[in-house]
Order: C-alpha cells, then structure tokens, then sequence
C-alpha cells in the first residue's frame, strides 16, 4: 500500500502541477472558461461572472501550489482534503458539461490540450480514485525533505505563482498554444487537411431585448442587435473536422473584408473585443501606433464585437485615425489575451502580437 500511495501521490502531484501552470500560463482565458460555467444557459450564477478572473487566479495558483505540497508532503490532512474537495467539484463540473452537453471544453489543460466534455469527465473519475486512495492512507504521505523548510517551499511557491501570474497579465501568456500565435498563417489555419470534410457549426446566441429572451442562429458572426448578451452555444451537423481557425470574418459597411486584409502586405490588427469593458489607458498607445504605422505605409483596423454606437464614441474621444470593423467576440478574445492588443500581419501571417502595455515594443 504504501508504494501503491506513493505511485498515487506523484501522479496525483505532477497533474495537479502541470494543469494548473498551464492555466496559470492563461489566466484570462481560464476567466473566459469561468464565465461560461457562470452564465445563465449552464450554472445560472451570472453574478459571479465579473469576479471570474479573480476566481481563476486564485483557483489555479491553489490547484499548483496543492500539488506541490502533495509532492513534499506538507500538511498531509489539509493536503488530502483539500484535493478531495476540489476533484469532487471538478468530477461534478465536467460530468454536468458531458451529460448535458453546454461546455464543450473544460478548459482542465487551457488550449495547450483540449479535452471533449466525456474525455474530461473520465479523468476526473481516475483522479478522483487515486485521490481516495491517497485520502484514506494519510499515514504513507511522508516529507520528502526536512519539515522546516516546507513552509517556506510552499511560500516561494506561491509568491513565483503571483509573480508570474502578474508578468502573464501585464503581457501576454509565455508559451502561447492557440491557432493565432507569432509565425501562424490565418489563411492556412482556415484550411482542413486534404481529404477532410467541413463540418457546420452553426451559432445560437441568446439575447435579453426589453427584458425577453431572443434567439439568433448563424454560422459565426456576432448578431447586431440591441439587446444583453446572455451567452452563445455551438452545435456541429456530422462528425467532420472543423479547422483550427474557424470563425474568423472581418464586416464592415462595405460587406466583408477579411480576404482583402489577409492578402495585405502590411497590416496593423487592433483588437479590442468589447469597447465597454476595453482598458481605455491604453488608448494613447494605441493612438501613437497607429498614426505611426499609417505613416510608414501599414493598412490599420480595429477589430471589435461592438456596435456602431460605441465604436463612434471612443474614436471621437480619443480621435482616433482608422475605423473599426465587426469580428466574432470569441475570435476576438482567442486572438489577443488583451483588451485591446496588437497584431502585425505580412500577407496572413502572424508576425508580432503585443498586450497595449507593450505597444512601444512593435516594430514596424
């Protein structure tokens, strides 16, 4: 038994370690995955939604950090509860996406590896046994170096956690796993693999408008409508492949543009998915660079989810020299970890993306 908990204990450890770094790595994106959870159409508990990345940082620094204490043996009952608690609420969360189908991804790996609802479910139920077995043999759980210096283990550990959680923050996540990372191709993303079928996700967003539900269905682009954003769910016909890039259409009055801005030999992307929650100090970096790369040549355009009304609003206040165009929220905060960001294009190809606190750092 003891090595059955000791086998336990170091999987149970480094899972915990390497999920929770990974989420770490994104926590805003984690946040978005919260949200989901939160909204009205899955846990119905929207008033914790404007806390999610509060909630996301301390639950994966907690998650890493638990893991870490499993693996130096610190505080074994405090340990072993703490795990079987938070494996019982995951097992519950993923076996209610599964069953009912409305998160299609837990977001347990973040974007680094994608599990479908049922796949994370059976992890849980794995862990969840090796949990018990380590809950219900506590005795087996030794230090693996002197106890003084476990507390301050654990201190360190949670001091890089914020540290490294606050850099991710004010930048952009270090390892980036999405289809739009530095060096990416849009338009080849946008392919499937020869031989592979298209599959057709079609979206169904959900609205509030004069305080009734209202149902839009499309293949994708947000729905102008004047109206509370409830929450979006998807629905794929067949088993075909759907592309990494799936959702990417850039509108305007003119109609769609996204080819035009794709083939472009230099482009400027300023993305700020929702103008009413956008960071506005970071206007005047946006304002510097964008004068700047209209100067030297770059076509610019914003990239937001918002309407007209709020697009007019912020380029008036902040006389802002380029116009903004209509892109899928959830492309949009795929795209940049930043509200807003920056992206350079040459000919579809990603070749810088900034958070606003880095705009000095663009070349152009």
């Amino acid at each position: 038994m003891k090595a059955v908990v000791s086998i336990a204990r170091i999987l149970v450890g480094v899972l915990f370690i390497f999920s929770g770094f990974i989420k770490l790595n994104d926590p805003v994106g984690f946040s978005y995955k919260l949200q989901e959870y939160f909204s009205e159409p899955v846990l119905d508990i929207p008033f914790l939604i404007p806390f999610a990345l509060i909630i996301a940082i301390l639950l994966v620094i907690f998650e890493l950090v638990v893991g870490i204490m499993l693996l130096i043996g610190y505080a074994p009952k405090f340990t072993s509860w703490s795990l079987l608690l938070m494996i019982i609420f995951f097992t519950f969360l993923t076996f209610y996406s599964a069953y009912f189908n409305k998160v299609t991804d837990c977001g347990c790996f973040g974007d680094a590896i994608p599990l479908t609802p049922w796949e994370s479910f059976y992890k849980d139920v794995i862990l969840l046994i090796l949990i018990l077995i380590i809950f219900f043999n506590q005795k087996y759980i030794n230090p693996i170096f002197p106890v003084k210096y476990h507390k301050w283990v654990v201190f360190g550990s949670f001091m890089a956690c914020f540290a490294f959680c606050y850099h991710v923050l004010m930048h952009l996540p270090v390892f980036d796993f999405r289809p739009y990372k530095i060096k990416n191709n849009i338009p080849e993303k946008m392919k499937l693999p020869e031989g592979a079928e298209k599959a057709e996700v079609t979206y169904t967003w959900k609205f509030r408008v004069n305080g009734e539900e209202k149902l839009i269905k499309n293949k994708g682009a947000y729905p102008q409508i004047d109206g509370e954003f409830i929450g979006v769910e998807t629905s794929q016909t067949g088993e075909n492949a759907i592309p990494p890039i799936h959702d990417f259409v850039i509108e305007g009055e003119e109609g769609d543009i996204t080819q035009e801005v794709l083939e472009a030999d230099k482009v400027l992307l300023i993305v700020a998915y929702n103008l009413r929650s956008t960071e506005l100090e970071g206007y005047k970096a946006v304002k510097s660079l964008s004068e700047e790369a209209l100067q030297k040549g770059y076509k610019v355009i914003g990239l937001t989810a918002s309407g007209s009304e709020f697009q007019t609003e912020l380029k008036k206040e902040y006389n802002l020299n380029f116009d903004f165009y209509q892109t899928d929220e959830t492309a949009l905060k795929t795209i940049v970890r930043s509200n807003p960001g920056f992206l350079t294009l040459r000919e579809g190809t990603i070749t810088q993306k900034k958070h606003w606190f880095d705009a000095s750092d663009i070349e152009l």
